[in-house]
């Protein structure tokens, strides 16, 4: 599964108009190439297991990130939060790669992973002191209602393997505020590098769980030409797609980019119907609808309270310190 995106360097000024629309395009490219990594490493699965692939994409996808960085900028500075982050992105990983690889389609895996915008609002109150107005509280519980209704008894999101998934999804959200911190001290090649190490040694770890395992036993200690060439194209398509997060966080505002969260919903389900025949059912879709429109209200809500909070520091500067304060803003 995807990896929380780096975002920009947090004290780049304001970028100008073309500069964001460069990082739209960049991140939109982004989330087309991790959806398509995302297929890779599900077809590779049944060959290796999600231990073995959660190995060979930390060494390979480590290696791709020193060759294109160079090794430049690839310390850690919050070395605690950083390997923190790492190592529940690691587990976010065996989540999704157990679940892909216990039949779970991709476009269903996506529609459980579009929760996490809504996790995220909830986990933005203690974390990072934000506040909810009662509108963004009545969208959220409108997502969550769609997300009860694909996993409603019956349907097809009915397994267990959903529960794992949505779990997964709560910790990637928790992962993705922890990112927000991480830009602060630490750049986005810097945390893209040490997600992707992280992978190698709990896989490693992981190799003692036979559910990890492919169906024929233990993975083999080398897999086969085949197999690696895609674990090696997976890895860079992983890396490239770090990269491409990284710089158009760089360029885009957080408030733009957000409703590209939802755009590998509309990759993984022909990417689905082409490689394995996938169809989504209609409580999955009709879920996921829900889910994605409260998810925009979202977003389209912290606009506009960005908005008032700019408004209101203009006129503050433009009344000077001396001015009264009008009544309604003192409310405020």
């Amino acid at each position: 599964m995807r990896d929380a995106p780096g975002m920009g360097a947090a004290h780049r000024a304001v970028p100008t108009g073309e500069e964001a629309l460069r990082g739209l395009a960049l991140v939109a490219l982004g989330y087309a190439v991790i959806s398509v990594a995302d297929a890779t490493v599900k077809w590779v699965l049944p060959a290796i297991g999600p231990a073995a692939a959660m190995v060979w994409r930390g060494l390979f996808g480590g290696a791709v990130v020193l060759l294109l960085t160079r090794g430049r900028a690839l310390r850690a500075v919050n070395r605690r939060l950083l390997a923190l982050r790492s190592l529940l992105q690691a587990g976010v990983s065996a989540a999704w790669y157990l679940a892909w690889s216990l039949g779970v389609s991709l476009a269903d895996s996506y529609a459980v992973a579009a929760a996490s915008p809504l996790l995220m609002t909830l986990l933005a109150i203690p974390l990072l002191g934000e506040t909810v107005g009662w509108r963004r509280w009545c969208s959220t519980a409108v997502g969550f209602a769609g997300v009860l209704f694909m996993l409603q008894p019956g349907g097809e999101l009915w397994r267990w393997e959903s529960a794992l998934l949505l779990a997964a999804t709560a910790v990637m959200a928790l992962s993705r505020i922890w990112t927000r911190i991480l830009t602060r001290t630490d750049t986005p090649d810097s945390m893209a590098f040490w997600v992707l190490i992280a992978q190698a040694p709990v896989g490693a770890a992981l190799l003692a769980w036979p559910v990890m395992w492919p169906p024929g036993g233990p993975p083999p200690l080398l897999p086969p030409a085949w197999a690696l060439a895609t674990l090696a194209g997976f890895a860079a398509l992983n890396a490239l797609a770090q990269m491409l997060f990284g710089r158009g966080y760089a360029l885009a505002p957080v408030s733009a980019i957000a409703p590209f969260e939802y755009s590998p919903l509309l990759w993984g389900i022909p990417l689905g119907w082409l490689i394995w025949g996938e169809v989504p059912a209609w409580t999955t879709l009709g879920g996921a609808t829900v889910v994605i429109a409260a998810g925009l209200y979202n977003v389209h809500r912290e606009r506009v309270r960005r908005a008032e909070e700019r408004a209101r520091a203009e006129r503050d500067a433009a009344a000077g310190p001396c001015s009264p304060v009008p009544a309604r803003d003192r409310a405020a």
